[in-house]
């Protein structure tokens, strides 16, 4: 299985922060925020990743993450996305890197406390189709939030106002070979983009949809409060865990 890092958009929430930087280059605690989504997939195994990635500071992240050896890689790829398409438009370009395989994708604002190994390997052995990862939460309406009924998932909606659960959908999305044959298939929505939700929904509707339960915290960067709420639970973590092996805080011991 093959790792995407989506790490493209032009960060308008945290202008001015973001008027000179990329925002997956912003700081979590003491890392940059794009190393967290790296070492979520290298923790899973997963050793071949690409990098998508967008805006006028799009070279930085060759300078920052070289080849990857700083996290035991050999190499790393990178693609460029042009303009504000949606992260369904993202993950496209990154058809020719998936070859045929499996996939598992990070949104790059997404700071995970522990592993996403067992999640991985059950999808390593699933035959066909996707597995997202859902969080129990208490403001489901931010998110894409999940209808599940007798084990399975039977819709996703979009920020509802009236949310049917509780379990929000993370920014962490595992596909087989046909999402990008999903993605060629999407109209844009009334942003003008082409969504996940959708993606996923196409599985639903196949039945091929499965899912597993994220452990730990979890929490996205995209503003100024949750980018403060990820480095203080970054911190705390690495602090309870001193002397336990933790290197990024997302759950990796040695």
């Amino acid at each position: 299985m093959k790792g995407i890092v989506l790490a493209g958009g032009t960060g308008s929430r945290l202008f001015p922060l973001t008027k000179i930087t990329n925002k997956h280059l912003l700081p979590i605690y003491d890392k940059p925020m794009i190393y967290y989504p790296i070492q979520t997939l290298v923790d899973a195994g997963i050793v071949d990743i690409m990098v998508v990635t967008g805006g006028k500071n799009s070279g930085d992240f060759l300078r920052l993450l070289a080849n990857g050896k700083s996290f035991g890689l050999k190499h790393i790829d990178y693609t460029y996305q042009e303009g504000e398409g949606g992260i369904a438009d993202a993950l496209a370009l990154a058809e020719h890197f998936a070859d045929g395989q499996k996939i598992c994708v990070v949104l790059g604002d997404n700071i995970i406390e522990k592993s996403i190994r067992c999640a991985a390997e059950a999808f390593r052995k699933q035959p066909k189709g996707a597995r997202i990862l859902l969080k129990e939460v208490d403001d489901a309406e931010r998110f894409g939030v999940a209808e599940v009924a007798n084990g399975r998932i039977v819709g996703i909606e979009e920020k509802p106002k009236h949310p049917r659960s509780n379990y929000a959908v993370t920014g962490i999305y595992m596909f087989d070979e046909t999402v990008f044959d999903k993605v060629r298939k999407l109209v844009p929505s009334n942003r003008g983009e082409l969504e996940i939700t959708d993606v996923n929904n196409a599985y639903i509707r196949e039945g091929s949809m499965e899912f597993s339960f994220l452990d730990g915290w979890w929490t996205d960067a995209g503003t100024f409060s949750s980018l403060l709420r990820a480095a203080n639970l970054v911190a705390q973590t690495r602090e309870s865990n001193s002397g336990a092996g933790i290197v990024y805080a997302v759950g990796h011991t040695d």
